[in-house]
């Protein structure tokens, strides 16, 4: 297996560009965008109306126009929002490029407050075009610093349909590489001015290395509500938190269940789906589609809702693992109607009847026509339900399949779900402990101290043979390599059921989910999350040198090594340091916390932790002293400048920083409204008050940010040069007052990055760099 890993690798192309350009056109000239068993298939299901068949086809084989979303709960987003427009969409929308007129950006009409947009170009035009050179490098340095994310137009629309609020818990089953993820994560914090929301963001994903892709993504938000966990999403773990001296069971007020899918919606980004798609690909992946929202809806509380979602437009992993959902729960579940919650976008309703094809063209349109020597590969789920009444009372109509064609999207598929009462498995095993509730009001569904159906699975005393078979079999699904064999949940008894329940409801035929696997853990080994006590030693000299308020959280501080010394001090919101300290065992977490304090090269600078930029808004309303109010002159010499002398700001700030001894300070603009050309939102930047001097411990693609924002143009107005040429350029010493600004940027990210003690040479660090 290794060796044949190792030939692949070898005959992969060198470096980063093939999968930078996966689906552009570099890389796939010999692929050629027909499929006519892709054609025949959906020409035969009928899901796109009639005479629009061709135009379905013509747009599926553009290129996906590229489309970008601002981070809407950032104080900058309207900033961000005012330089869009007025700056780069004015420069870019008379440009011609290889014969094509690059239209106006223009906003998506579905999207809340013009925080998404989208334009005729492809993401492949904005890379390599030299006129687009600075909208290029704009997007590229806002995607780092979390103000921007370029994302799928249609990918979007999953968060959105979930209505979270900031006290939501929620959990994201299949969350990388993290676009949507970022979503839910803006919206739990829509008030700015809470640091800390009751709500919290659970990202599960089963690739451990996909998991890093989630962790980049979050960490740009900086959010202490946020934990990254690494589990099979079919059978995730259940978990505990304590209310008041009781052990509960954790039951989420909303789930994202974004399943691996064919990906035949992707096509228009993912060009090699065109010669790799075939109609196994479906059915090797309902079955785990559906365990995967079976173990959704499983931890969902009542009255809470699910968003199930596809990039594929096939019904057998669409409305047919819904339907298969609604007739397992037996009236737990329904599907909401969203038709206004999206004005503005276009969406074709839910189909009520489906065929299926084998790889060699066969048709079934019922169970009872497929032969015996099929029955591992085709399941009773992935057809319509029989009964008329049955499947009217489901509503598969209020399902939403986003066509390309319509509105010049991706192919896309959507279902909102909300659950009316507990699952019927679960409602059939007794509750052998009375008064004790769930925090989410859905007290029927499990309690501390009982075997829950979601429980013990993930804390096995022995596995069998069995069971460690199911397991692989499973993870080989999960990869798209082999076939559903087990998908009849129906004949299987609950999770973590005994073996006498377990036989009893396999001879009943109870509905439920497939039977317990044992939880494994793959991937690296995480350093441990430890929660510092309130009577740190740590504590002592951040306390009086910060002037700490006294309702700063303590306990919910953590770090990240347990007997050396502490580097970096890390923040967490309570209600994900309650769901750790219940679960630690039980879960994989990659991530979590964001960084507040680093670790000072000395004692002798007052206090041995430094503020870190990461954590800055977080720490804000806790800290009462080394604050130095600035104006925006004062934030463009800090920011464009290395080490720019105590006296080079105004004479505020300057008198502020005379009164301070040397140590970590925070930098804080505060807005005035008397004057729109100044920015309208709270600055704070992380600096450091030397003997003569001062600095900002600011990472580049923030400094880029905040200086745009300022109106100081930090790329160099000239186009058509490489990034080397740039760099060329500048050692030579030659250039205007905006190379010599960025080029200060790069000197300070060099240090902020490269070590977390301050320097106070700046004719070292220019040496070095």
């Amino acid at each position: 297996m290794g060796k044949r890993s190792r030939q692949r690798q070898k005959n992969q192309p060198a470096g980063r560009d093939h999968r930078d350009n996966a689906g552009w056109g570099a890389g796939y000239a010999d692929i050629v965008k027909e499929n006519k068993l892709f054609e025949h298939y959906y020409k035969e299901q009928g899901l796109v109306p009639e005479g629009e068949f061709d135009q379905f086809m013509d747009s599926m084989r553009e290129p996906l126009p590229a489309t970008i979303r601002i981070t809407g709960y950032k104080s900058h987003a309207k900033e961000i929002l005012h330089c869009l427009k007025e700056k780069y969409f004015k420069d870019i929308q008379e440009l011609e490029i290889d014969g094509q007129k690059i239209e106006a950006p223009q906003p998506l009409s579905w999207y809340p407050d013009e925080l998404a947009w989208h334009t005729n170009m492809s993401r492949k035009i904005i890379r390599n075009s030299p006129l687009l050179e600075k909208f290029h490098q704009f997007l590229v340095s806002e995607t780092e610093s979390g103000n921007i994310s370029r994302q799928e137009a249609v990918s979007m629309i999953p968060p959105l349909l979930l209505k979270i609020e900031p006290h939501h818990k929620i959990l994201d089953m299949c969350a990388a590489p993290g676009s949507k993820t970022a979503q839910l994560i803006e919206m739990l914090h829509a008030d700015i001015e809470v640091p800390f929301p009751e709500g919290f963001v659970i990202a599960n994903d089963v690739d451990n290395k996909r998991c890093y892709l989630l962790v980049h993504q979050a960490k740009r938000l900086n959010s202490p509500c946020v934990m990254v966990v690494n589990h099979n999403a079919s059978c995730i773990p259940t978990l505990h938190v304590n209310t008041e001296g009781k052990k509960d069971v954790l039951f989420y007020d909303r789930i994202l269940c974004d399943v691996p899918c064919s990906g035949d919606g992707t096509m228009r980004k993912n060009i090699d789906v065109w010669k790799k798609w075939t109609t196994n690909s479906c059915l090797h992946l309902h079955g785990l589609q559906l365990r995967i929202a079976l173990r959704g809806v499983e931890q969902l509380a009542v009255g809470g809702r699910m968003v199930y979602s596809t990039c594929s437009l096939n019904p057998i992993e669409d409305e047919a693992v819904i339907a298969a959902l609604l007739e397992k729960s037996e009236g737990a579940l329904e599907l909401a109607d969203s038709s206004e919650d999206l004005p503005g976008l276009k969406w074709m309703p839910g189909i009520t009847s489906w065929k299926l094809m084998t790889k060699e063209g066969q048709w079934y349109s019922d169970w009872s026509e497929v032969p015996s020597s099929r029955h591992t590969q085709i399941r009773p789920t992935m057809f319509p339900p029989k009964d008329p009444e049955k499947l009217a009372s489901m509503h598969l109509e209020r399902c939403m399949r986003i066509l390309p064609h319509h509105q010049n999207t991706g192919g896309f598929f959507v279902a909102v779900l909300v659950k009316k009462a507990p699952m019927p498995w679960n409602k059939r095993y007794p509750k052998l402990l009375k008064g004790v509730s769930s925090t989410s009001a859905a007290p029927t569904e499990g309690s501390p101290g009982v075997t829950t159906p979601v429980d013990s699975p993930h804390l096995p005393e022995s596995g069998t043979v069995q069971e460690e078979a199911e397991e692989e079999e499973e993870q080989e699904e999960e990869k798209g390599t082999k076939g559903e064999v087990d998908g009849e949940a129906p004949e299987e008894a609950p999770r973590g059921a005994s073996v006498a329940q377990e036989t009893s409801a396999k001879q009943d035929r109870v509905c439920g989910p497939p039977p317990s696997k044992k939880m494994r853990l793959f991937g690296y080994k995480e350093d441990p999350f430890v929660f510092l006590t309130e009577d740190d030693p740590v504590f002592t000299s951040i306390k009086s040198f910060y002037d700490l308020s006294p309702d700063f959280p303590k306990l919910n501080v953590l770090t990240r090594t347990v007997e050396d010394k502490k580097r970096h001090l890390y923040v967490v919101s309570k209600e994900l340091r309650n769901v750790l300290l219940n679960n630690s065992e039980r879960m994989k977490v990659i991530n979590m916390g964001v960084k507040v304090w680093s670790r000072n090269s000395g004692e002798e600078f007052g206090c041995a932790f430094r503020l870190a930029q990461e954590g800055i808004y977080i720490l804000q309303p806790y800290i009462r002293s080394r604050m130095i109010t600035v104006g925006v002159e004062d934030i463009k010499v800090l920011l464009t400048q290395e080490n720019p002398f105590l006296s080079k700001l105004g004479d505020d700030a300057h008198a502020q920083a005379k009164k301070m001894v040397m140590g970590s300070i925070m930098l804080k603009f505060i807005p005035n409204p008397a004057n729109p050309a100044e920015p309208q939102c709270p600055i704070q930047l992380c600096g450091w008050r030397g003997k003569t001097s001062i600095r900002a411990f600011v990472p580049q693609n923030e400094r880029f940010h905040y200086l745009r924002m300022l109106g100081v143009e930090v790329f160099k107005d000239k186009q058509g040069l490489g990034q080397k040429q740039r760099d060329g350029e500048k050692e030579a010493k030659g250039g205007n007052e905006a190379e010599r600004a960025e080029g200060a940027v790069d000197l300070e990210n060099g240090s902020e990055n490269g070590s977390s003690e301050p320097k106070a040479d700046a004719s070292s660090r220019e040496t070095s760099s």
